[in-house]
């Protein structure tokens, strides 16, 4: 059973990843990810990253593309084993325009020998409001 100090742990993780991109410590990213994860940029018009060079090249390509702050907030955490959580978010991009763009972040973390770190990302744009929902 997650404990609260796992539940504070996994918390700590997802905010990690805005200051270590938004501070391009990109040399880091091993405090965040596992070594293996899977970073599905794909509603984005990306390819699915695999491993932690993979995200770190995308985001050294991207260059002055990326958002100038990732925040997180909304975050609900469900258990699937001692070791293994999955974990729903929402995602605030503030861009270099200043404009900014929302997005839910699905993720599966996994504890491991250093602490949880994400071995799942996927990000789902926040295009329409409601889900799409209509009267009627």
């Amino acid at each position: 059973m997650l404990t609260a100090d796992d539940k504070w742990a996994i918390g700590e993780t997802l905010a990690l990843h805005g200051h270590l991109f938004d501070e391009g410590e990109l040399e880091r990213l091993d405090e965040l990810f596992t070594d293996d994860v899977m970073y599905d940029v794909s509603a984005l018009g990306s390819d699915v990253l695999v491993g932690i060079d993979a995200v770190r090249d995308a985001a050294l390509q991207l260059g002055a593309g990326n958002p100038l702050a990732h925040l997180v907030t909304n975050v609900v955490i469900t258990e699937l084993d001692d070791d293994t959580a999955t974990v729903r978010s929402k995602g605030i991009a503030v861009l270099a325009d200043r404009g900014s763009v929302t997005a839910t972040y699905v993720d599966t973390v996994r504890r491991g020998p250093n602490g949880w770190r994400l071995a799942h990302r996927e990000i789902v744009p926040r295009r329409i409001p409601l889900g799409g929902r209509t009267a009627g």
